[in-house]
């Protein structure tokens, strides 16, 4: 798979809490995807390697699962840069080339603009071994609210505070 070097443009690389119940992270999912995010303290990415039961036509990884992908990147990489997690609001995917099972593959997202904390906007991109691009995506992602915040939080397998912040309680009704 495609693990980032840590060695590469003097990035350290380091994994990123994974949750229980996540499609794309989660350890206890059984139908999920199951993968290990990682992060340069600016950047998320994922190695990922889709398998044939994860095809649309034959041969051809579904680009929703694609698309997936992307979004948890994107969401993750707002996280990691602001400690605060944001839904997608809308999500624009360009798919270039098909991606075809059992093809190592990375996919990596950056912040492109926080807007005072109310809209976050971001990039990703899906990448071959041989670092050709399959598909590019921009998104613009909106806070969410502490009390799903919290309940998020909560399904955490370990610890995310090095990563994210607890909501502090301000703005909460009674």
């Amino acid at each position: 798979m495609c693990v980032p070097d840590p060695s590469e443009g003097g990035h350290t690389w380091q994994k990123l809490p994974v949750t229980r119940g996540c499609f794309v992270c989660g350890i206890n999912n059984p139908n999920g995807l199951q993968l290990t995010l990682l992060s340069d303290g600016r950047t998320v990415e994922v190695p990922v390697q889709f398998r044939s039961e994860h095809c649309g036509f034959t041969g051809v990884v579904h680009g929703g699962l694609l698309t997936t992908v992307l979004d948890e990147v994107m969401a993750w990489v707002i996280g990691v840069n602001t400690r605060s997690f944001a839904f997608a609001a809308e999500l624009n995917v360009r798919f270039s080339r098909s991606v075809a099972p059992g093809v190592p593959m990375k996919v990596r997202a950056e912040l492109t603009a926080n807007r005072r904390g109310r809209i976050f906007l971001t990039r990703g991109e899906v990448l071959g071994p041989d670092g050709v691009l399959y598909a590019e995506a921009t998104g613009k992602f909106l806070p969410i609210p502490e009390q799903q915040q919290r309940a998020m939080l909560a399904d955490f397998a370990v610890d995310p505070s090095p990563w994210i912040q607890k909501p502090t309680g301000e703005g909460e009704s009674a």
